[in-house]
């Protein structure tokens, strides 16, 4: 085995922790899944879409954006919705309501979770009907948008489902079968298990065997690790963003979690929410949005949150004075923890590259 020289190591490393330190400026992959609805609280928005933020794209599970005034600034304009084809109900009246969006629209998602019931938020659809609407309805939205193939569960049964709408689309149409320009994925688990699932469901598209082009790039629409408290929920995001933000074949994600505790549904738990009940930003909110070096603070409000001098990331980390010191302390941690952990990690990895 070659074995790289010490300086070889350290020089790697070094490079390894400038691009840990530097992760809020390389990190234009992030989006949001807005959930919405009348709980939903426009002071949080000012931080997850202030011009500071690293989210450069959003989408509701739907064809309908969000509402233009929980935008700031200029934030509906630099911030790319991208629309959905939940389901094969209504499909008429969807693409219908596409023609109102801007040209700034430029990727559609498709069926949500086809291979799981509509009681666990899925789309319910048979590999058959999937393939005979997406090559009717779908295939000719091509003239105006880059369009994903259905979004599966990540589990062997998404990977069956998969395979059964191929060969769907192979027997209705031999010629193009269900042409795609993206793919998208959901997962919601460990670090270990999504990026086995990436590599599981990257092999599959470029198999010889499926067809279809083999450079097609995979966005993770849905991510987040449920029932787990918030320090075990962070140590995955920790885990898996810089993970993310460097697979070449990876190229947008989402985390859902964009919600205040008391919005998180039963089955993920509260653990993934990004805010603290008060609309402070959580850990894991902080992290997401590139932390206090971005200007993202533990506890930092929102400028429309009552009784908060907050400017929702926008301002100089100096301007921010009003977090009580304890916030402050712990952003300190979490900045650090966050670091280092994953230049630990790193760390190992290039010495085992490296033996």
């Amino acid at each position: 085995m070659r074995r790289n020289s010490p300086t070889g190591v350290a020089m790697a490393i070094g490079l390894l922790a400038t691009s840990i330190m530097a992760q809020s400026d390389s990190n234009p992959k992030r989006g949001m899944a807005y959930i919405g609805g009348s709980d939903s609280h426009d002071a949080d928005y000012d931080l997850l879409l202030s011009s500071n933020s690293p989210i450069t794209w959003y989408f509701t599970w739907s064809p309908v954006a969000a509402p233009s005034d929980i935008f700031p600034d200029d934030a509906e304009s630099r911030i790319e919705f991208v629309p959905a084809l939940p389901s094969t109900d209504n499909l008429d009246d969807n693409i219908d309501a596409l023609d109102q969006l801007p040209s700034s629209s430029n990727h559609l998602f498709t069926f949500n979770e086809p291979d799981g019931s509509t009681d666990s938020g899925g789309s319910d659809i048979s590999p058959d009907d999937a393939a005979k609407a997406y090559i009717k309805k779908i295939v000719p939205l091509r003239d105006r948008f880059q369009i994903s193939h259905p979004s599966v569960t990540g589990s062997p049964r998404g990977l069956e489902w998969l395979n059964d709408f191929n060969s769907s689309c192979w027997d209705i149409d031999s010629e193009h079968g269900c042409p795609a320009d993206f793919v998208t994925a959901h997962y919601y688990g460990a670090f270990e298990g999504l990026s086995a699932w990436l590599d599981q469901l990257a092999e599959w598209y470029n198999q010889s065997g499926s067809g279809l082009q083999s450079n097609l790039k995979i966005w993770v629409k849905e991510l987040a690790l449920p029932q787990a408290d918030e320090d075990t929920t962070f140590a995955m995001m920790n885990q898996t963003l810089p993970y993310l933000d460097q697979l070449e074949y990876l190229e947008k994600y989402a985390w859902f979690g964009a919600f205040r505790p008391k919005e998180a549904n039963e089955w993920t738990g509260d653990g993934v929410a990004l805010f603290q009940g008060d609309g402070g930003l959580s850990e894991l909110g902080s992290y997401y949005l590139g932390g206090e070096e971005n200007g993202f603070k533990v506890g930092q409000q929102g400028e429309s949150s009552a009784g908060s001098g907050e400017t929702g990331g926008n301002d100089d980390n100096d301007d921010t004075g009003d977090v009580d010191d304890e916030s402050g302390g712990a952003n300190d941690s979490t900045g650090l923890r966050a670091s280092l952990s994953a230049l630990w990690a790193l760390i190992i990895a290039t010495c085992f590259w490296n033996i």
